[in-house]
Parts: C-alpha cells; sequence; structure tokens
C-alpha cells in the first residue's frame, strides 16, 4: 500500500501561490486511491500493478510513492517559511515538525501490523481493528475549530477518547499464528512511518541549511550515495556485521524528497528573477538528465521499489520533474487550476483522503458488501476502480464541509 504524505502550506515563498503543486499533490493523490483499488481487480495489465521485489520492472503503481515523496520535499520550504514569517523560533518549528512526525510513526505502526492480526488471540477480526483505528486518527488529529470554554473541553475529550481507543488496541493487539503470538512492533515502521521519518529528516535539515543551498544540494549527494553504497555493499565492506540499511534504505526516501526541495529552490530562483516561463524547460532538462541517470544506473542495479534501488530513485524523479513541468505550464502560466476542481480536495485533504478507502473496505467486509465479477475485470475494472477513486474525494470534501479533516 502506498501512502500520502502530510498536506503543508505551498504558498510562494515570494508571495505568490504556486498552485501547480496542489494539482500535482491531487492527482497523486487521485493515482494512489487508484493504484492502491487494483488488487481487488483480474485481467488487467501487469504494467500497472506493482512489480515483484526481484523484478527488474517499473509498474505504473511503483511510481506513486516517490512523486508523493517528491511533492512532500516541494512543500518543506513553504511550510517553514511561513512558519518563519509568524515569528516561530526554530525551537517551535523542531517541535512542531517531531509532533507531526510522531504522528505518523504512531499511524505507521498500527497499518503494518494490521495484516498480522489474528482475530482469535485479539478478540476481535481485522476489518473491527481498522475500524477502530482509524476511528481513533480522526478523533486526535481532526482538525477541530478554534474554541474556548466548553465546546474547547468537548474537543480535548474526544481526543482522550481517541488516545484511549489506541492505547485499548494496542494493549489488545495479538498478532502472528497461535503458537508464536507477538504484539505490536515497528516491524519496518510502514509507509505512513517512513514518510514520517523522512519528513523529520529533511525538514530539519532545510531548517538548518536553508540559507546555504549548496548545503542542500551537498544533502541530496549524500543520501543519493549513502542508497549506491548500500546497495554496491560498500556499507556491509565497512561494517559486515551491522545492520542491513543503516538508516531507512539507505537514504533512499531522503533522496526522493531533497530532490524536491532542490525543485522548489530552482523554481523560486526563476520565479525571484521573473523567469517563471522557463520553469517547464528547466524541469524537463533536469527530469531528462535524472532518466538518463537511472538508465546509466541499470547496469549495475534493477528497478526496484521493493528493494529501494538508486535505478528506482533516479527514475522516478525524472517522471516526477517531468510531469510537474506540464502541470506548472497548465496550471501556473496558463491559469487552468480549475480544470481539476473536481479533485482539488485530494491536494488539502489528503491523509483524509488516504484512510477513507481502507475504512470502506472493512465496513464492506462486514456488511457483506461485493461486486460482480464483471465490474471487478479487465477495462470495466478500471473504470470502476477510477470512479471509486473519484468518489473517494467527493466524500473527502462532504467531510471537509462538517469540520471532519485530519490535520497533522
Amino acid at each position: 500500500m502506498v501512502s500520502a504524505p502530510p498536506k503543508v502550506s505551498t504558498g510562494n515563498l515570494t508571495g505568490k501561490r504556486v498552485f501547480s503543486i496542489d494539482v500535482f499533490r491531487a492527482l497523486t493523490m487521485l493515482t494512489m486511491i487508484f493504484v492502491n483499488d487494483l488488487g481487488a481487480l483480474s485481467g488487467i495489465p501487469l504494467w500497472l500493478e506493482h512489480s515483484r521485489a526481484d523484478q527488474d520492472f517499473l509498474g505504473f503503481a511503483d511510481t506513486v510513492f516517490p512523486c508523493f515523496l517528491v511533492i512532500v520535499g516541494m512543500s518543506i520550504p513553504f511550510a517553514i517559511q511561513q512558519r518563519l514569517d509568524k515569528g516561530d523560533s526554530y525551537t517551535q518549528i523542531i517541535g512542531h515538525i517531531a509532533l507531526r512526525s510522531v504522528a505518523l510513526l504512531v499511524m505507521g505502526v498500527f497499518f503494518v501490523n494490521v495484516h498480522d492480526l489474528n482475530p482469535a488471540a485479539t478478540g476481535f477480526s481485522m476489518d473491527w481493528f481498522v475500524i477502530l483505528m482509524i476511528t481513533a486518527f480522526f478523533l486526535i488529529w481532526n482538525q477541530y475549530p478554534k474554541q474556548e470554554g466548553t465546546t474547547k473541553t468537548i474537543f480535548t475529550g474526544l481526543q482522550v477518547v481517541g488516545v484511549g481507543i489506541l492505547v485499548y488496541l494496542a494493549i489488545r493487539f495479538k498478532g502472528g499464528s497461535n503458537d508464536h503470538l507477538v504484539g505490536l512492533t515497528p516491524q519496518w515502521w510502514g509507509i505512513l512511518g517512513l514518510i514520517g521519518w523522512t519528513y523529520l529528516t529533511c525538514a530539519v535539515l532545510y531548517l538548518f541549511l536553508h540559507k546555504q543551498p549548496i548545503l542542500l544540494i551537498a544533502a541530496w549527494a549524500f543520501f543519493t550515495l549513502l542508497n549506491i553504497a548500500g546497495h554496491s555493499g560498500w556499507l556491509h565492506a565497512l561494517w559486515p556485521n551491522g545492520p542491513r540499511t543503516w538508516i531507512p534504505d539507505n537514504g533512499a526516501f531522503d533522496s526522493l524528497a531533497f530532490a524536491g526541495i532542490l525543485a522548489t529552490l530552482f523554481l523560486k530562483r526563476l520565479q525571484q528573477t521573473e523567469k517563471s516561463q522557463q520553469v517547464p524547460i528547466l524541469f524537463i532538462g533536469i527530469g531528462v538528465l535524472f532518466l538518463v541517470a537511472g538508465l546509466l544506473a541499470r547496469n549495475f542495479f534493477i528497478i526496484s521499489k521493493i528493494q529501494a534501488t538508486p535505478t528506482w530513485i533516479f527514475l522516478c524523479c525524472g517522471i516526477a520533474f517531468i510531469v510537474y513541468a506540464g502541470i506548472y505550464w497548465l496550471v501556473d502560466l496558463n491559469g487552468k487550476a480549475h480544470w481539476f476542481d473536481l479533485i482539488k480536495t485530494a491536494g488539502t485533504s489528503t491523509l483524509t483522503c488516504y484512510l477513507i478507502p481502507d475504512l470502506y473496505y472493512s465496513i464492506a467486509t462486514l456488511v457483506g458488501i461485493t461486486l460482480p465479477e464483471w465490474l471487478t475485470t479487465g477495462g470495466v475494472g478500471l473504470l470502476k476502480s477510477l470512479l471509486f477513486a473519484l468518489l473517494i474525494i467527493g466524500i473527502t470534501a462532504v467531510l471537509g464541509k462538517m469540520r471532519i479533516k485530519l490535520k497533522l
């Protein structure tokens, strides 16, 4: 399962909003819901799905998560600049980054354990576990309106109830077989947890290095080379008895996010010098360089999202830069942001949008909702998954109007 990064402000560092980042996020979120629903289909092209861990292939689904990481990186400079402009100290900003990261880590740990749940030992099914878990997430991290007095007390009480539910689930959870039961464990942190670690690392580094672009470039190079070193066996040679990865996937996700940070630096530079018309050309050029790097890297490493190889990183960065170039040309240079009004909620309520499908799947299983085979096969099935993604975005928009929206 892929995941959405936390949504942050994308106001231009120079004062003009960059709508293309919101649209890029919304399109990627739409795509994410779509590809996550493909698991229930049959008779669909293999190139749409995730490739196997040992397969030298880039499926369409393998490009969604890295595009979100690039978006996370692109959004970080805007979010931090916004807080600096408000007068927040570095300590306050680090505290905010830490709280967001911890929230993602908590969600990630719960999600990654779900599929190992032993219903008999836990006392209820995986579907009920998911429903209670997601309900707790909304109770804790909902964007409650700012109130005082009794209303504020009620909202605080709802958050306490949410925390209580998560504690209860953590205590009750038992995973594995009956003869080898285990409790809730981080395992590999889950997609949300990995995003949490990536956001924590990249946001803190950007906060301290944002006045020195050369060091930001060096940070991207460091994480990229660390990933190459890991897959080349150099890290193992340095520390034979050490862990397989020194940090999550040896910097793969940080490399993707820092590519997004550098993209914003280029964007900012061109806007400040009134050369916005050159943004698409520059980004296409950088994207092509990334694609070439990926093709060259394929001589040494396979393309693998599961292994997070350098080849996968380079190719996905290239795709992200080229796609964004097209979106920027259409949205910011030609004023066509309204073309995406139907899905704009996916760009502003990404985490809410991401959680609703899991909630639906669990409820559908409990009440026995099943679709006829013709709706889950071939082209009709793909159309169904696309309409499902649009429906989820619509539900998210309705919930937003009801003040139900996750905000970390």
